[in-house]
């Protein structure tokens, strides 16, 4: 009976060590989640994304984001590091594999595909298949989480760097994301590179993990997302106001990833899983998060299967909120207008999606 007491004992004393003491890689900082509103007024749940059309990938998953070409064919960036293309017809073909992990894609004017890859830095496609490395480190720091990109109309390329701690291709980018966003300690950035001179800047620094990034309708600044804060800010491009941060609509009931610009002056985001409330609860408490941190993965926060897609204008009013709560097509991380269609994409799942473009106008559109 003592053996069995000691035991008990010894195994209670291990586990509360263990709980307290074992080396994880986050160094927590305190901050303060805002009261989360939840699925209600402005982000009511509704069906409107529950039937979507499905367009199945055969050899890999996580269609992260995408982007359309001149001919109006639709491009997206895979898990196994293939970027595909979705012809008219239906027939999907890979357009390169980039040897990494690509996330964000966006074309410039000469047709070259711009591409954030979380494991090599910025990279670019020419219209002959010619991929080049365009950037890897700036102001003196690696790009350890390349994110996602957009070009202004004069070259000038915009890039997040989600987090400048947690490297994606050791952790795997999905872990990556999960570290920096409990670790809440602003590791994440937002870079202008200029490829003609070949020349890079940080333009936002301090940011809980970095994300979407495009271009304002008018050219005069840079939205993007900030995920472990719920929110999406701005960064003015042009005379006094360059370099001034914004905050254009905050306090999300998710965690917002892509953003993309959409018509009639919107800018369509994708809100990859519904908030943490255990996440939120702790967001003073940094110690514990590192007991969470030490807990079987299983019981650590992470993303939930849950489908949700807004738009908002430049003043971020919402004006669209489609959802699915059921996460038929789940996790999703951003939508890109195509005439009548609206694309998804998505985390982890193992398509793409398809809808009806709610701001399709036929009065612009000869199809």
């Amino acid at each position: 009976m003592k053996a069995t007491t000691a035991l008990g004992l010894f195994v209670s004393v291990t586990l509360v060590a263990y709980l307290a003491f074992w080396p994880v890689p986050i160094e927590p900082v305190a901050w303060n989640a805002p009261s989360n509103g939840g699925y209600s007024g402005l982000f009511a749940q509704n069906q409107h994304l529950s039937q979507v059309n499905r367009i199945e990938l055969s050899d890999s998953e996580g269609p992260e984001d995408l982007a359309m070409d001149q001919s109006g064919n639709v491009y997206f960036s895979l898990l196994n590091g293939d970027i595909k293309r979705l012809l008219p017809n239906g027939t999907i073909e890979t357009v390169i594999n980039t040897k990494g992990r690509p996330l964000g894609i966006e074309f410039d004017s000469n047709g070259n595909l711009i591409i954030a890859d979380a494991f090599r830095g910025l990279l670019s496609v020419s219209p002959a298949g010619q991929l080049t490395t365009l950037l890897t480190e700036v102001d003196g720091l690696p790009l350890k989480y390349a994110d996602d990109v957009d070009v202004a109309e004069n070259g000038l390329i915009y890039l997040s760097d989600a987090s400048t701690k947690f490297h994606a291709e050791q952790y795997g980018t999905y872990a990556a994301s999960l570290l920096d966003i409990i670790e809440h300690a602003g590791h994440g950035r937002i870079i202008e590179f200029d490829p003609v001179n070949n020349s890079a800047t940080t333009l936002v620094g301090n940011l809980n993990f970095a994300n979407g990034v495009t271009v304002s309708h008018d050219q005069t600044r840079v939205l993007f997302n900030e995920t472990g804060s719920y929110r999406v800010l701005s960064v003015g491009l042009t005379g006094a106001e360059r370099g001034k941060v914004d905050v254009i609509i905050d306090n999300l009931p998710g965690f917002p990833d892509n953003i993309n610009r959409g018509s009639k002056g919107a800018y369509w985001i994708g809100l990859v899983s519904p908030r943490s409330k255990p996440l939120d609860l702790l967001s003073d408490f940094p110690e514990l998060r590192k007991v969470v941190q030490r807990l079987p993965e299983v019981f650590r926060p992470k993303a939930k299967s849950f489908g949700h897609v807004i738009a908002i204008n430049d003043l971020g009013a919402v004006v669209q909120n489609l959802q699915d709560p059921l996460g038929m097509y789940g996790y999703t991380t951003g939508a890109l207008e195509n005439g009548k269609w609206l694309y998804l994409s998505s985390l982890h799942e193992k398509a793409l999606a398809v809808t009806a473009n709610p701001h399709y106008d036929p009065k612009n559109d000869s199809e």
